[in-house]
């Protein structure tokens, strides 16, 4: 029988993430509740929910991985606009791509902000390799308001971008904008939080549910373990909520049923700072 264990604030909420997870309703399940959780004092102190949900005997678990396919690097999975399979990628040179310039800088100036826009093609996933056309770098002093928390941001600025572009000229050509080189950053940490969790899991044959992040640092998660032989992972939960599971392959429960990546929804390419583990 497929089980897994979930931690998360409240019991209804890890209930609700195990269903998820193993793609079951609450008729074809057992819920065990382990902890059932306390709320701190101010926010401090307090202690998780967690719960063990089995499927009943003979029922089939069915992973939920969303049909969504992903935007480029950095744009959030609530504002996607179109699937994959739609996205153009063209030359550098593409006439979206000079549009999308002439926005960034005029939107730039309208925000007075004194910025340097530089125009080179995707290298990495952060980048939005195979999706995006091409990355325009913001560079300049005292740029930390254009990223704010967690990049957000910087996500939302690159989204206005790709539907002024996209709106004018009808294309599905998407370009992501980056600043100071935050996305390369943010995926060298996302790589190596990734190793770090999937030794976790190796050595405890524990899932580790991460913190919520956007699609496309979350796929970076699911890129950086796609050929470890020893863990698997998953996306679970809905909206800005959605998290990425580590499982220990052949155990854990729920997921990708052949321990192989999926394609994420929305917002990034390839499979939210400081990240803690959920035990």
């Amino acid at each position: 029988m497929e089980s897994v264990e979930v931690s998360a604030k409240t019991v209804d909420e890890a209930i609700d993430i195990a269903l998820e997870e193993l793609g079951l309703r609450r008729t074809q399940v057992e819920i065990e509740i382990l902890t059932p959780g306390k709320p701190g004092l101010f926010g401090l102190g307090g202690e998780q929910a967690r719960v063990r949900v089995t499927a009943h005997e003979g029922v089939e678990v069915q992973s939920r991985e969303t049909d969504d396919e992903d935007a480029p690097a950095g744009i959030p999975s609530r504002e996607d606009t179109f699937s994959d399979s739609e996205i153009e990628v063209k030359d550098i040179d593409a006439e979206e791509v000079d549009l999308a310039s002439d926005y960034l800088r005029t939107l730039l100036d309208l925000m007075e902000i004194n910025a340097e826009v530089s125009v080179r093609a995707p290298e990495t996933a952060a980048d939005g390799l195979g999706r995006a056309t091409a990355v325009l770098d913001i560079d300049g002093e005292d740029l930390g308001l254009l990223i704010g928390r967690r990049g957000s941001s910087l996500a939302a600025l690159q989204y206005l971008v790709n539907v002024m572009v996209t709106r004018r000229l009808g294309s599905r050509v998407l370009v992501t904008i980056d600043v100071e080189h935050y996305h390369r950053r943010r995926e060298d940490s996302l790589r190596g939080l990734a190793r770090r969790m999937g030794d976790r899991v190796r050595q405890s044959r524990r899932p580790v549910t991460l913190e919520p992040m956007p699609a496309a640092e979350r796929r970076i998660i699911h890129l950086a373990l796609s050929e470890d032989q020893g863990v698997m992972t998953a996306s679970v939960g809905q909206g800005d909520e959605r998290k990425v599971v580590i499982r220990p392959r052949g155990g854990g429960g729920g997921g990708d049923r052949d321990g192989g990546y999926r394609p994420d929804d929305g917002g990034g390419y390839g499979r939210r700072g400081p990240y803690r583990p959920r035990r």
